[in-house]
């Protein structure tokens, strides 16, 4: 077993990214929240996320093969039944953070940690539901926070629809990427059943609405100007992947724009955490 395999298999920008999205939302709903509680729902994201990553892996060891043979499954950093090991850990743990910040956070968690597992067993062969059930994965937390505090808060929901939108987006762009190891699993991905091009489109269209919501809170809501000045590059670099991935729809172009499409969204997670730290 090798550390470093263990480290990359929970995939850690992203599981990272998906904690901050837990203390924005409480951060933003509640200023006045606790560190205590700010670290338990950080740690609850990070966890299951963690969770659902290594859990991706060994359900798609066969897929990663040819999709992703850098991977630690494929090259035999960790064993399956390592990960099984780890994720086990993992879920019991982000269960267990989330349980003592009550029974409706614990309650969302452990929904959404079925919800991760059913994906990765079977429901991602669904295609496009199987993709609204990831980008649901990557909005929720921001909801998740406002349940730590035990308040809805507009901004928060307007954010985490943004999230939703421009994760749809990078999910059915993966799909070009990933056509030839899905067919093994026989994910009926929109790249698959109906073409890279018109996943390009979609994925791209997804992304432009993304831009269109994050809007909103400008035009409903009293935002910083800070927010409307990371948000406005974060949306201007939306809009160049859109024109990219619709120009060329290309799997070596496509694996650019997905890598891409996570940086732009950590830029704008960076957004919504200046909006909570320097906003009104």
């Amino acid at each position: 077993m090798s550390l470093l395999g263990l480290i990359k298999l929970i995939r850690p920008l992203n599981s990272l990214m998906i904690g901050f999205a837990v203390i924005i939302g409480a951060f933003i709903t509640n200023k006045s929240s606790s560190f205590l509680l700010l670290s338990f729902g950080f740690l609850t994201g990070f966890l299951i996320s963690s969770f659902s990553m290594v859990m991706n892996d060994y359900f798609d060891l066969e897929i990663d093969k040819i999709n992703m043979p850098n991977r630690p499954l494929v090259r035999g950093e960790v064993s399956p039944k390592e990960a099984i090991s780890l994720s086990t850990v993992l879920l019991i743990s982000g269960l267990l953070f989330s349980a003592l910040t009550g029974l409706f956070t614990f309650t969302i968690a452990l929904i959404f940690s079925i919800i991760s597992f059913l994906y990765n067993w079977k429901l991602k062969e669904l295609g496009l539901l199987g993709n609204v059930m990831v980008s649901l994965s990557i909005s929720i937390p921001f909801i998740y926070g406002c349940a730590l505090v035990q308040r809805i808060n507009m901004l928060i929901l307007l954010m985490a629809l943004t999230a939703f939108l421009a994760g749809i987006g990078r999910e059915i762009i993966k799909g070009i990427v990933d056509i030839e190891g899905d067919e093994i699993r026989d994910v009926r991905s929109i790249a698959r059943t109906k073409g890279s091009k018109k996943a390009a489109l979609l994925g791209g269209v997804f992304f432009i609405a993304a831009v269109i919501s994050s809007f909103l809170p400008m035009i409903f809501l009293d935002v910083s100007i800070y927010y409307m000045t990371l948000i406005s590059i974060v949306d201007v670099m939306f809009i160049v992947l859109a024109l990219r991935i619709i120009k060329d729809f290309s799997k070596e172009n496509a694996l650019k724009v997905k890598k891409r499409a996570l940086y732009v969204m950590l830029l704008g997670l960076i957004s919504y955490l200046t909006e909570g730290v320097l906003g009104g």
